[in-house]
């Protein structure tokens, strides 16, 4: 005898941070529009979590489906290796005009982890072309996410995090403790103090250090004091590492601000973008970095290509959309 879909479902499809043996229970959605999604049996529910904070334009836009249809009837995909299309120069322009005038090299991922793990890579290869090979570390603060691949899952909170199941499997990171003054408290020089100590005992093996700027946003939507964030981008100033900002999640408005590092009118060394970057239609990320580390890289062992390639790298389809999501 068939089973229903659900049961189906259930018994068969692994679905995210659940047990196939005792899985947590699924609705099915039928549609959805605007800030709503309509289940199979009619009820209507406004989705609060926006996707898992993506969808910033609401479902079924009317510009972004007609892009997306317009780009289907073109291509929907070609590797990006030897060849460029249009909706990839179009994004690529888009960033460069929104973010600071520093960051001009765009790297297209394919979700927000591989951003984060290109991130990490462009920041050892900056420091392998220059023959430091002993800033390899990186630093961060607990309470943090920065996705489930396994570099990225390295710098994710060590207690709440997936970090300590895979503890055997996955380097060794440094964790400052997480900020605790909040937008609305009145900063105190010794509030940052611990991080000094540690650029002052490890910038020689760090190389870089990656954060979500003002939120940490899977650690509990906690908002920190701006000057958290001046600070250490000025630690990264004073001792030489460079400074990943992790604007996944928080970039594209979602703060109040375009991206959260203008909140203290920062800009970082490498940038991450993904989850709304193409409103939450499909899966798309951007690394964005600067010319030094770009030409830096360049410079470097292996022809000085920076080593990471994606097959769905610049999909044209995702770039489309994200360029009129932009827009």
């Amino acid at each position: 005898m068939s089973i229903s879909d659900i049961e189906f479902d259930r018994q068969h499809i692994w679905h995210p941070y659940t047990s196939m043996l005792n899985p947590l229970p699924a609705y099915k959605v039928e549609s959805a529009k605007g800030c709503s999604l309509t289940f199979e049996n009619g009820a209507e529910v406004i989705d609060g979590m926006s996707s898992w904070w993506a969808v910033i334009h609401g479902y079924r836009n009317s510009r972004l489906d007609s892009v997306a249809h317009g780009q289907i009837d073109k291509m929907s995909h070609v590797m990006f290796g030897g060849i460029t299309h249009q909706p990839a120069i179009d994004l690529a322009r888009r960033l460069i005009n929104l973010t600071p005038a520093e960051l001009e090299r765009v790297f297209i991922a394919d979700s927000g982890s591989v951003s984060v793990e290109v991130a990490i890579k462009m920041a050892l290869q900056f420091w392998l072309a220059q023959e430091r090979p002993e800033k390899h570390r990186l630093l961060t603060v607990k309470g943090g996410y920065h996705g489930d691949t396994f570099k990225a899952m390295s710098v994710c909170d060590p207690v709440n995090g997936m970090h300590h199941l895979f503890n055997k499997a996955i380097n060794s990171q440094l964790f400052a403790d997480a900020p605790t003054l909040t937008p609305n408290d009145e900063w105190t020089d010794d509030a940052g103090q611990q991080l000094r100590l540690w650029f002052e005992q490890f910038h020689g093996e760090l190389a870089a250090v990656i954060l979500e700027p003002i939120v940490q946003g899977a650690g509990g939507m906690r908002f920190y004091h701006p000057e958290y964030l001046r600070l250490i981008r000025k630690l990264c100033d004073d001792f030489n590492v460079l400074l990943i900002a992790d604007e996944i999640a928080t970039g594209f408005g979602r703060t109040g601000k375009l991206f959260a590092c203008e909140h203290a009118d920062v800009t970082p060394d490498i940038l991450c973008v993904g989850k709304a970057l193409t409103g939450g239609y499909m899966t798309l990320a951007a690394t964005l970095t600067t010319k030094k580390v770009a030409e830096t890289i360049g410079q470097g062992p292996g022809g000085g290509a920076l080593m990471h390639g994606p097959t769905f790298m610049g999909n044209p389809l995702a770039c489309a959309v994200a360029a009129e999501s932009l827009a």
